[in-house]
């Protein structure tokens, strides 16, 4: 089983691992900061060094219950089990992901806060995202207020920390989970969690800044109706 390193460190670059296993298409590591993708985040790139040769990770994901680090020249490289091998995550992709994922859970906990809309859905790309609330009604207005309390959020410098609870304790406080449907595996036993201090806690396994304030200046950028509980607010990072 790997461990999964970025689950306590979000701010982890580089990192030495052994290889485990070799399977069709990609590397199987002892250790990973390689996020390997899911919640709306997608998965870290970078790279892979051996003996001086870097080797491309392209993704990183779950295969057969294994998580897998693809590399394209896989069949004309060296890589071969018990190997020790450096791993470097493209961080500046990290990064501006981090960010964007913590401007997510600003944008959720106010909404939550201020309106008391779950969230029906969500997705991120680097430096832009958008995400979904049971809501009958989003005007002009109301995306404008947002923008202001979001970014109120961010000047306000409240700290994220990330914590685990057990699944008994996480049952026992359904605000955790603020998606429309619990989206959590039954067979988790151990729950991480997210908490923009003073603001918002959910239950999360993505990666995150340590502060607010290290997110940026939030614009929202579009908002749609998609459906007639179902509205839609896009955001964007005004720095990258």
């Amino acid at each position: 089983m790997t461990d999964l390193l970025f689950q306590d460190e979000s701010y982890l670059k580089e990192f030495e691992a052994t290889i485990t296993e070799m399977i069709e298409g990609g590397a199987v590591l002892d250790r990973s900061a390689f996020y390997i993708g899911g919640g709306g985040q997608p998965c870290d790139t970078g790279v892979l060094i051996h003996d001086g040769h870097e080797h491309i990770v392209t993704k990183v994901g779950r295969q057969e219950g294994k998580i897998v680090h693809q590399i394209p020249d896989l069949a004309s490289s060296s890589l071969a089990s018990g190997q020790l091998v450096t791993g470097k995550i493209d961080w500046d992709q990290r990064l501006l992901l981090m960010r964007t994922h913590t401007a997510l859970h600003i944008l959720c906990g106010v909404v939550w806060r201020d309106y008391g809309a779950k969230v029906t859905g969500g997705d991120m790309r680097p430096g832009e995202a958008r995400m979904d609330f049971e809501l009958e009604q989003m005007t002009a207005q109301f995306a404008e207020e947002i923008e202001e309390k979001i970014n109120t959020e961010v000047a306000i410098a409240r700290d994220v920390l990330v914590s685990k609870i057990s699944r008994e304790e996480a049952d026992r406080t359904p605000d955790l989970i603020r998606t429309k449907i619990n989206l959590l595996p039954s067979d988790i036993r151990e729950v991480r969690t997210i908490d923009i201090q003073g603001l918002d806690i959910q239950a999360d396994g993505g990666t995150h800044v340590a502060n607010t304030q290290e997110v940026g200046t939030i614009k929202v950028v579009g908002r749609e109706s998609k459906g007639r509980i179902n509205k839609r607010l896009r955001i964007a990072l005004t720095d990258v």
